[in-house]
């Protein structure tokens, strides 16, 4: 088992900024990669962006580039969200999530933090 616990969501004003954190405990050697969710009202689970543990390599959905990146400390267990120029739209509840080492999909999921923009 793999549990995940974000933090660093809040209010901010449009154009702000926030980091989000999500740290991973338990079996966390079977990680093999690590993504960032939202989902707001109404909406259905989006994903965000992803990182592959061992590379680095990164993902992004094409309305966060520019604006979010994705990182990770390794040695930590921990995955990063920097989000910048923070737009009304990115309004949800985030959701960090790993990927398990023999699985193509995510496999453990975090509690969520709410983020809220305002205009």
């Amino acid at each position: 088992q793999v549990q995940l616990v974000e933090s660093g969501g809040g209010l901010v004003q449009a154009g702000g900024s926030l980091r989000l954190s999500c740290t991973a405990s338990g079996r966390t050697v079977s990680i093999v990669g690590m993504g960032w969710f939202r989902q707001a009202p109404g909406k259905g689970r989006e994903f965000v962006a992803g990182i592959r543990w061992s590379s680095g390599i990164t993902s992004y959905v094409e309305s966060v580039k520019g604006r979010f990146a994705i990182s990770r400390d390794n040695a930590k267990n921990t995955v990063f969200l920097q989000m910048n120029s923070l737009k009304p739209e990115d309004t949800a509840v985030y959701y960090c999530a790993a990927q398990l080492f023999g699985s193509h999909a995510y496999d453990a999921w975090g509690q969520g933090t709410q983020v809220t923009v305002s205009s």
